[in-house]
């Protein structure tokens, strides 16, 4: 866009954009749209709105650059540096994975099971979307996100500093190997998106995210499982009795994922389908407090991970 050529309204920019998108994607008018409300953290339907407005600088320098990164390849979250999440506008990069319409799934399985005063941890944050939103919209004492990466503790820590609110839970983000940064604490609900993806199946991924997202908060190992097998051991010793594991899985190996969640540590065992009738979440309820001593159980909760 060169400054000779600087459109005057919302709407010009709009047809500017999807002038240099075309041949590049399917569909640029609609990509033109969702840049510019994604850069506003608004809906679609922000540009018709705000057609005639008069533009500033600053939207045209930030659109520019953003159709530069969608040009290159780029997620449109990335390409924007914004994603939307139930009711929250987050900024993510490729630090973190792009959240998604399933793992907003996740966030309203979990709610029936935060009460008033309750601990939560989301493991494996990234952005901390599910952290902020049981944030936003539960009745918990406390909210707690962890993450082996300590550039995704660096995006949620900065996401929080801006939606959060002081009416909302205590907020706090621990970077380490899922639970462990916990140390000996017991909490209410764990959940999490964790990575499930097998090596195997890298380059099956679309380029979009084989060659964007981050590789730590996609693989699994090498059968998908590694994380979620250690989650589950280490969720057994810091659960209350009663307390809930809520996890989003690979539908390919979904009844794996159940029966890492096996009897008699585990109760009430669920596998839930997503809203496109995948199996997408398992949910299981610790049936008492751990009987052996935390420091003893540890080498088995340790696991195999991407270095």
């Amino acid at each position: 866009m060169a400054d000779t050529a600087r459109p005057r309204t919302v709407l010009a920019l709009c047809e500017q954009i999807a002038q240099q998108l075309t041949g590049a994607v399917s569909e640029p008018m609609a990509e033109a749209r969702d840049l510019l409300s994604a850069l506003h953290d608004a809906p679609r339907s922000w540009v018709a709105t705000h057609a005639n407005d008069t533009l500033i600088d600053l939207l045209i320098d930030a659109a520019r650059d953003a159709v530069t990164r969608r040009l290159a390849g780029a997620p449109m979250a990335y390409a924007t540096g914004r994603a939307a999440f139930r009711h929250l506008f987050l900024q993510v990069d490729e630090r973190v994975l792009i959240p998604r319409p399933e793992t907003e799934e996740l966030v309203t399985l979990a709610l029936p099971y935060v009460g008033p005063g309750s601990t939560v941890v989301d493991v494996g944050t990234g952005s901390g979307a599910i952290a902020l939103a049981l944030a936003q919209e539960s009745d918990a004492a406390r909210v707690i996100g962890t993450d082996l990466s300590a550039e995704a503790i660096e995006v949620a820590e900065m996401n929080a500093r801006a939606v959060l609110k002081r009416e909302y839970a205590r907020t706090e983000f621990l970077q380490g190997n899922l639970l462990e940064p916990l140390g000996d604490e017991v909490v209410h609900v764990v959940v999490s998106n964790p990575p499930y993806i097998a090596l195997s199946e890298r380059e099956a991924l679309p380029s979009a995210v084989r060659e964007w997202e981050p590789e730590l908060a996609l693989f699994g190992g090498a059968d998908g499982m590694d994380v979620i097998r250690s989650l589950v051991a280490q969720a057994e010793l810091r659960l209350v009795a009663g307390g809930v594991l809520l996890m989003e899985i690979d539908a390919r190996r979904a009844g794996e994922a159940v029966a890492c969640a096996a009897e008699p540590q585990w109760r009430d065992r669920q596998l839930l389908a997503d809203a496109f009738g995948r199996d997408r979440f398992v949910v299981a309820r610790r049936t008492a407090a751990p009987a052996r001593a935390l420091g003893e159980s540890l080498s088995r909760a340790s696991h195999a991970i991407l270095q």
